[in-house]
């Protein structure tokens, strides 16, 4: 009993020794040279892996902070050559203009909620056509899929046009024109009651979304395809047996399996779009959101000068990039805040959807 003691107290309090440098010099002799290489190559290697990080993440960082820094600088700050990133004069001001320019509140509740409901639209539809080609056969499904993969290629840029006219003159067969004029009457004599013009409202958005031509929409669908491709048949045939429909089996079997990947497409979509500008110009003109807003953020200041310091005041230069640098920041806060808070989330719905792709 107490050998096993002692024994088990000179395991607890044993130290290893370390080498002398004349031992490490001997292993070093009998291994002929392989220690010395190995621990070169190795601490080498960390060196360079530490040199590129940093790197990289100074080529990530550095704008943003100096956007912080110029968003926190007075004007006079701007033309001082002793002031680099740190500012003498320390203000907010720049962030009350930059919010009145925006009307920041009202465009961060407007761009919240079309955003929301748009990646809900986006990744309800595109859940359901990414299952429809992973679990049924039907006829063209090899040509329909490919549509899929034309719609991912093809820049949105390519059908702008076709779009803008589409939703100008908005019909469904001749249905909407017949039925326009059926129950309405012109405003003046010598109108005609035709298609309707859905630009400037958000409806072209939402049809879109849930029509699985939203934005990056191509990409979900394959996404999800790929996810319920891998998964085995058998759960599937399982349910068939216990007496689950082809729908019962979706939402009640497979769907909560399929979590993760639903999660990567819902903050992909939320992300993307919140950032889009191309559709919101073409459809959101009348609507106030905030990638908009920002995009126009130098001709609101220098409106804003002209109307209340007279025609001949306009901003400087300095003052503008301080604006719109300022705008920026508040514009992906909320999606610094948002990864913040599901950053666990995502990087499990990220790595999850990975190893089953």
């Amino acid at each position: 009993m107490n050998n096993d003691r002692t024994a088990a107290l000179t395991k607890k309090n044993y130290k290893p020794k370390r080498s002398s440098f004349k031992e490490l010099l001997q292993r070093n002799r009998d291994s002929g040279g392989y220690l010395f290489r190995k621990n070169v190559g190795h601490w080498f290697f960390v060196f360079v892996r530490g040199v590129l990080l940093f790197g990289l993440c100074f080529l990530i960082l550095q704008p943003l902070l100096n956007k912080i820094a110029l968003s926190f600088m007075s004007e006079a700050d701007i033309f001082d050559p002793t002031v680099h990133n740190i500012p003498r004069e320390f203000t907010t001001d720049n962030y009350t203009m930059t919010a009145l320019l925006m009307t920041y509140w009202m465009s961060l509740r407007n761009t919240f909620f079309l955003t929301l409901v748009i990646a809900f639209l986006q990744v309800a539809a595109c859940t359901f056509v990414g299952y429809g080609f992973a679990r049924f056969k039907f006829p063209l499904k090899n040509f329909w899929f490919g549509c899929v993969m034309v719609l991912i290629l093809v820049p949105p840029q390519t059908i702008l046009s076709t779009l803008y006219l589409h939703f100008y003159n908005f019909d469904v067969f001749g249905i909407i024109t017949f039925f326009r004029g059926l129950f309405f009457t012109p405003a003046q004599e010598g109108d005609v009651l035709g298609p309707l013009n859905l630009l400037g409202s958000p409806l072209p958005y939402l049809m879109m979304s849930a029509t699985c031509m939203g934005l990056k929409n191509g990409l979900y669908i394959y996404m999800i395809r790929q996810y319920f491709r891998n998964v085995p048949k058998d759960i599937e045939e399982a349910a068939y047996v216990d007496g689950c429909g082809k729908f019962k089996t979706f939402y009640a079997i497979m769907l909560p399996d399929a979590k993760a990947i639903i999660v990567s497409c819902f903050l992909f979509s939320f992300v993307w779009q919140w950032t889009d500008s191309l559709f919101s110009n073409l459809f959101l003109r009348s609507m106030n959101v905030l990638s908009s807003t920002v995009g126009t953020l130098d001709e609101s200041l220098t409106d804003y000068f002209i109307s209340n310091y007279g025609r001949n005041a306009f901003p400087s230069l300095g003052y503008q990039q301080q604006i719109v640098a300022t705008g920026m920041l508040m514009f992906i806060a909320p999606l610094i805040l948002l990864y913040l808070v599901a950053q666990k989330g995502f990087v499990e719905s990220i790595s999850q959807s990975g190893i089953k792709m």
